[in-house]
């Protein structure tokens, strides 16, 4: 099989128990990879930028904490890539799981920069816990059960990545005004393009959820960009 062959399915061995159905044409499928070798390249340079000027504005323990920030963005990025790019095959069904739970990682990998700027409230600390006990249960559900709780994974991202406005106060009075609006935008551009993910009928629809995501990933970035130069 071909990533380019028209109308693929999934195959329904055991192998692909729980996967959904991968029903794309030939330009859906150059677009989305088009997308993904994009978002892929840029996120690449944009990583490396921001450890070498976080090492030369900041200390070892802001150097750290952008580390993991950047691991979870680009475990996402090539996961992502890996999975929509591969054939359609039992290794494309194992790849599913691994690129829906780095969902989990980037938005708890996300929120650490953020939350390390609130160091003395015990709130910011306790919520980045809590995020972060949940990403963790959230990967073993989906490498454990995949394809079988998508609807509570999306339902999950989403109270995962809203969850920060019990902050709002601390926020506003500690992080820069346009980080804060990049931080706002990305949630929004990540929620409104849940629509798309969920939209299998539109044409283009998964290359149009993952510009979603890579727009979404953009403010995000941009924001921790901007917290660091400001610490």
């Amino acid at each position: 099989m071909t990533i380019f062959r028209l109308k693929q399915l999934a195959s329904t061995s055991i192998h692909a128990a729980g996967a959904a159905l991968w029903n794309y044409d030939r330009a859906e499928l150059i677009a989305d990879g088009v997308v993904h070798i994009v978002g892929l390249c840029f996120g690449l340079v944009a990583a490396t930028a921001l450890i070498v000027l976080t090492a030369v504005y900041s200390g070892p323990f802001e150097i750290a904490v952008v580390s993991v920030y950047v691991a979870g963005l680009l475990a996402m990025l090539v996961l992502s890539a890996t999975y929509n790019l591969w054939p359609v095959s039992p290794v494309k069904w194992l790849l599913r799981r691994f690129d829906h739970s780095a969902i989990y990682l980037l938005i708890a990998t996300t929120y650490t920069p953020f939350i390390v700027q609130l160091k003395e409230s015990y709130l910011a600390i306790t919520l980045l816990f809590g995020v972060w006990c949940v990403a963790i249960f959230g990967i073993w559900l989906k490498l454990r059960y995949p394809g079988r709780f998508d609807r509570l994974s999306i339902g999950l991202y989403l109270a995962m990545g809203w969850s920060g406005v019990m902050l709002y106060d601390a926020v506003v009075k500690t992080l820069p005004a346009i980080a804060l609006g990049f931080v706002l935008a990305g949630g929004i551009l990540y929620s409104f393009g849940v629509i798309f993910h969920s939209w299998r009928r539109l044409r283009f629809q998964n290359a149009i959820w993952h510009g979603f995501v890579l727009l979404g990933a953009a403010c995000h970035y941009t924001a921790v960009f901007d917290v660091v130069l400001a610490s």
